[in-house]
């Protein structure tokens, strides 16, 4: 994935998530069919806000991170599906 440029900027200690594409296949070649396919949990930060004064953000752009299978809220922006978050409901950068 290559890192974009969004003219959308989130506030606070909000990012904005391009999510990795569901698994088509399983380890064994299996082939997942569209309606058994989980939603992915891992994706690339393409835009961050300020932090909070109390607390600045330890993730940037170009992050590929982990995060809950119900987090953030779904945005379509220029076509494109993204997640908007906050940093909070980030796991882990891998």
């Amino acid at each position: 994935m290559a890192t974009k440029k969004l003219d959308i900027t989130p506030l606070a200690d909000r990012v904005i998530i391009e999510p990795a594409e569901a698994e088509t296949t399983t380890a064994g070649g299996i082939i997942i069919p569209d309606n058994a396919k989980e939603k992915p949990q891992k994706g690339t930060i393409v835009a961050v806000g300020n932090g909070k004064k109390e607390e600045p953000l330890t993730v940037k752009v170009g992050n590929t991170v982990l995060y809950g299978k119900y987090a953030g809220t779904e945005i379509t922006v220029e076509g494109q599906d993204y997640l908007i978050m906050r940093e909070s409901d980030i796991f882990a950068i891998i």
